[in-house]
């Protein structure tokens, strides 16, 4: 592995809120976390020399653990960046829970088909891309992974640094045949909101039927205290325009918290206030995920 760049050292990243509580709303059975991160331990699955931030070991145990407080069944790993494009902390969670656990891997372009399918056998359903972490693959892969990974049927996932990035990428995702996610509302924030050209351009990407939303790590984005209410408007308006293809996550363990860390407890408690109604609940928690990450109806 390289050096970080001279003169950048990974920046020390607290763990997640260790006593979650637990939630008073009560998932469907089959609810899925669609975006969780595994890290460590260090000792079996080393962090990348390239990462820009050092978790604490964060595993699969733990996750379990956390999902039995909250009520969950299933889970999605989004692969860490602190873990570069080495998926084997990610790949050694999903084997351990092959039912319910699927992964979304961190790769360049040029992987040969048969490490693809690999991955693939092994529960990954998608590849990331990020301009927030170092050390995993830019949107100048994005064509690439595309192509590469389209007959396995997986889908694109897009972490942006700031909501401008999404106006300048679209006219790419408009032309793949993928489809993709745009993680946490494309980082649309509050402050940003309804009437802005990224949230404008997120409502004309949703119109396609390759346009998935992830509500996670919201808390990163309002500028008002739990229950942060000023992304309500923002979250209701895209359940409105296609409740088909929105899907929801914990972000846990919220790597990279520039705010008070969340509680896991609380950010479920936040599940009915933004989605009211049960038939939404029932579609962004169970069935979307079930339909985009390919869980059996039985598992």
């Amino acid at each position: 592995m390289t050096s970080p760049t001279p003169g950048m050292s990974p920046k020390p990243c607290p763990g997640p809120d260790r006593h979650p509580k637990r939630p008073a709303f009560v998932m469907p059975p089959g609810a899925c976390d669609t975006h969780v991160h595994v890290f460590g331990p260090q000792a079996t699955f080393p962090f990348s020399d390239q990462r820009s931030y050092t978790p604490e070991d964060c595993t699969c145990d733990d996750l379990m653990q956390l999902h039995a407080t909250l009520g969950i069944d299933r889970a999605v790993i989004v692969h860490g960046g602190a873990h570069g494009t080495d998926n084997r902390a990610t790949l050694s969670a999903l084997r351990s829970h092959p039912t319910r656990l699927r992964g979304v891997a961190v790769i360049a372009s040029g992987l040969s088909p048969g490490e693809l399918e690999d991955l693939h056998r092994a529960g990954m359903r998608g590849c990331r891309m990020s301009t927030v972490v170092s050390g995993g693959a830019s949107f100048a892969h994005l064509r690439g992974l595309a192509e590469e990974t389209f007959d396995l049927g997986w889908h694109l996932v897009l972490h942006f640094n700031k909501a401008t990035e999404l106006v300048d990428v679209a006219p790419q995702l408009l032309t793949v045949r993928s489809p993709f996610v745009l993680d946490h509302l494309a980082r649309i924030s509050a402050a940003e909101g309804v009437d802005s050209e990224p949230f404008r351009t997120l409502l004309r990407l949703l119109d396609t039927d390759r346009c998935w939303i992830k509500l996670a790590s919201l808390y990163r984005l309002s500028a008002e205290p739990y229950p942060h209410r000023d992304m309500l408007p923002m979250i209701h308006r895209v359940i409105e325009a296609r409740p088909d293809r929105i899907i929801w996550g914990s972000n846990w363990p919220h790597p990279i918290c520039p705010v008070p860390m969340p509680n896991d407890g609380d950010l479920v408690d936040l599940i009915p206030l933004w989605i009211p109604d049960e038939a939404a609940q029932q579609r962004v928690l169970v069935d979307n995920p079930a339909a985009l990450y390919g869980f059996d109806s039985n598992g």
